[in-house]
């Protein structure tokens, strides 16, 4: 159980909504571009939500310079607000409340002239959020970028909201959007069941014995998986949802084990005498898992149907935490040890193919990091100068983003 708790709290704060740049390491001659804000309705301080989440959405796009300022506008206008001339382009968007559905115009605007039109209807406006990330991807689409479906995508996260208590909510990537789906019990540890996302699975520690279990986010059902002592927790779904890694213990000693979701039958995957936990699945039937057999905390790889293991990391000590997409392997390192003061940790990105290694992050302590489903862009948790936050890091483009938060401490997160 102490494994389990000094992950658990091990957790930061939450909130977030304008994303600010971490680290630009070039300055790039970007198109620029502005928003502008048509609506007749809303003016209850929703419009000005929605055009902060649009800023930071075309930010964390990473092509264009994007202009801050807030701008009034008129939807029917044929030019652009006086301010924007210089501008190459202009989003103005426009929302109407149509008997309780919000219906959203968008025209992207180059030279006065309309080069791209979307029209979205929500009946719920409160989320809101999830249609900026659409419009977002839309217009980086008639860019002609690398595709950013990952910003639409729902995140699912476990925060601590007081002694033996959790709350797991549904947000978006900027935490700007947050419901709460279970707030009961101790929960931890969500991972979505599959790319649906109808479905997650949680480890519950509310009557002490860790229970997997499998939650319905729209039909509410609520299904035991699996009970082991000691600890139990789903680190990993395979692509098609039919296989979970586990981090088990039933014997005391925690391994990796895989559970088969058809045949509810569970393989044990690591023999060793020592601690193997939070395995993630890679390419070629291999699994990269964090294992002490160098005496502290390490990346390790293997093929779920063999013994032998590969030791993946050369850099750094106390790599506790990894996460992997086909040959990429992402893992936290410790990079300072110093009594007196807070030690630095750090994400490197290495490929299994090469001695390729780089790294992503540059100072606090960064955790938590998770591919997105492309490869191309990593979530993660980063504390700093008393500061915590939630982090993109856009891997092809070399952009880091950071997301502030307040309230709530975050216990774990997937998307």
């Amino acid at each position: 159980m102490r494994i389990i708790f000094g992950v658990l709290f091990s957790a930061l704060l939450l909130w977030g909504s304008d994303a600010t740049i971490e680290v630009r390491k070039s300055v790039d001659a970007l198109p620029t571009i502005a928003v502008e804000d048509a609506s007749s309705d809303y003016q209850d301080g929703l419009s000005k939500r929605f055009f902060r989440v649009m800023v930071s959405d075309l930010n964390v796009l990473s092509i264009f310079n994007v202009d801050r300022d807030y701008v009034k506008a008129s939807f029917s206008d044929e030019n652009v607000a006086e301010v924007h001339k210089e501008i190459d382009y202009v989003v103005r968007y426009q929302l109407v409340d149509n008997n309780g559905v919000m219906v959203v115009n968008v025209n992207l605007i180059n030279n006065d002239k309309v080069m791209h039109k979307l029209n979205y209807r929500i009946k719920n406006p409160k989320q809101y959020v999830f249609l900026v990330h659409t419009i977002a991807a839309s217009i980086n689409d008639f860019m002609g970028a690398d595709p950013v479906d990952w910003m639409k995508e729902k995140v699912i996260i476990s925060r601590t909201t007081g002694p033996r208590r959790s709350e797991i909510m549904i947000t978006d990537y900027t935490l700007s959007y947050q419901f709460s789906i279970k707030r009961s019990g101790l929960n931890v540890f969500p991972k979505w069941a599959d790319r649906t996302k109808k479905y997650f699975y949680y480890t519950n520690l509310t009557n002490g014995t860790p229970e997997l279990r499998k939650h319905g986010v729209y039909d509410k059902s609520d299904e035991l998986v699996l009970t082991s002592d000691g600890m139990l927790i789903c680190s990993d779904v395979s692509a098609d949802g039919k296989k979970l890694l586990l981090s088990m213990a039933p014997d005391g000693q925690p391994d990796v084990y895989e559970y088969d979701v058809t045949s509810k039958k569970v393989k044990k995957v690591t023999k060793y005498s020592g601690i193997d936990v939070n395995a993630q699945y890679m390419a070629d039937g291999k699994i990269a898992f964090i294992s002490n057999r160098l005496g502290y905390p390490n990346v390790f790889s293997k093929k779920t149907t063999s013994q032998a293991t590969e030791q993946m990391v050369y850099v750094g000590k106390s790599n506790s935490a990894c996460t992997a997409h086909g040959n990429y392997i992402i893992y936290k390192a410790r990079e300072s040890s110093n009594a007196f003061s807070k030690n630095t940790f750090n994400l490197h990105l290495i490929s299994t193919k090469t001695d390729f290694i780089r790294r992503l992050t540059v100072t606090g302590i960064n955790e938590n990091p998770l591919f997105s489903r492309d490869g191309d862009t990593v979530l993660f948790v980063k504390k700093y100068k008393n500061q915590s936050s939630i982090g993109v890091i856009r891997l092809n483009q070399n952009k880091n983003y950071l997301f502030p938060l307040k309230g709530g401490a975050i216990q774990s997160i997937d998307w």
